[in-house]
């Protein structure tokens, strides 16, 4: 029998998270369903490699988690009285966005929420330097790393947010929420570049859908988290964290995750086209 010890009355909303198997996305999924949402928890199982920021420089449970499957995390919330689906998709194939929306439809119902969480991360550089100050590889920027970041990191949210718009505006709803997640600084990704790069596109996209969709009653915000601790967090890391006059502590995914679920409340009605950058 389902323990329903924590069932919230349904919300009558719907998201979409994608990289929801592990992370800032799996904490997302979580903290919307406890409000009632219902949630299709869309992921990608990704082997250990290198530039996964696997190996001796980071404790092996980023790589476990990244490899792990969505549908743990939709169990976890079904177990506790909650609606949602997992769906392993890979984000780099353009076809991918239109058919999340097609699965959550005919599964939870129509969308009106969309995190844009996933990230296809890729640490290049155009320095010779085989690795960063944490002991991770670098690659060189290539044609490949850059293509692999943008396709997910950029392209794809750009086409959730066009098929949320269209699907939206067909269906003459007046209600909607989207949160892209971001990375970087105004001086780049230094050691992460087609990352940062990618990332700033994504904030581009969602201002302008802030700006385009606001008649339709969609807002658009993205969430800039602090160091989080996703898995890859070492006493290094939380060293250089706690010397630096511009980073104020590492984070857990659960509170950047209660961030997120505010923006799509109807309490951040108001609350559009910024970046939230948090500490």
């Amino acid at each position: 029998m389902r323990d329903t010890s924590q069932r919230t009355a349904p919300s009558g909303h719907v998201a979409i998270v994608t990289g929801a198997n592990q992370g800032i996305g799996a904490a997302t999924a979580k903290a919307l369903a406890a409000r009632g949402v219902a949630v299709l928890c869309t992921y990608l199982r990704l082997p250990h490699a290198p530039e996964n920021g696997g190996g001796d420089a980071a404790p092996g449970r980023y790589d476990s988690d990244r490899a792990a499957s969505g549908e743990a995390v939709a169990e976890e919330i079904r177990r506790a009285g909650g609606s949602a689906e997992a769906h392993e998709a890979d984000l780099s194939d353009p076809e991918v966005p239109a058919r999340l929306f097609d699965i959550a439809e005919e599964r939870l119902g129509p969308v009106d929420i969309l995190v844009n969480n996933a990230s296809g991360w890729v640490q290049d550089s155009f320095t010779p330097d085989p690795e960063d100050r944490f002991g991770r590889p670098l690659r060189p920027v290539t044609a490949e790393t850059w293509a692999r970041q943008f396709a997910v990191d950029a392209r794809a949210p750009a086409l959730l947010i066009g098929e949320f718009a269209r699907r939206h505006r067909a269906r003459g709803a007046g209600w909607g929420r989207i949160v892209g997640l971001t990375s970087g600084a105004e001086l780049g990704f230094p050691g992460e570049v087609s990352y940062g790069a990618a990332k700033a596109a994504q904030t581009d996209y969602t201002m302008s859908a802030a700006a385009e969709l606001a008649d339709l009653g969609i807002t658009a915000n993205v969430v800039h988290p602090p160091v989080t601790d996703t898995g890859w967090v070492t006493d290094e890391v939380r060293q250089f964290v706690a010397s630096s006059p511009a980073l104020f502590h590492v984070a857990e995914p659960d509170e950047v995750a209660e961030v997120i679920a505010f923006l799509v409340s109807d309490a951040a009605a108001l609350v559009s086209g910024n970046v939230l950058t948090l500490r």
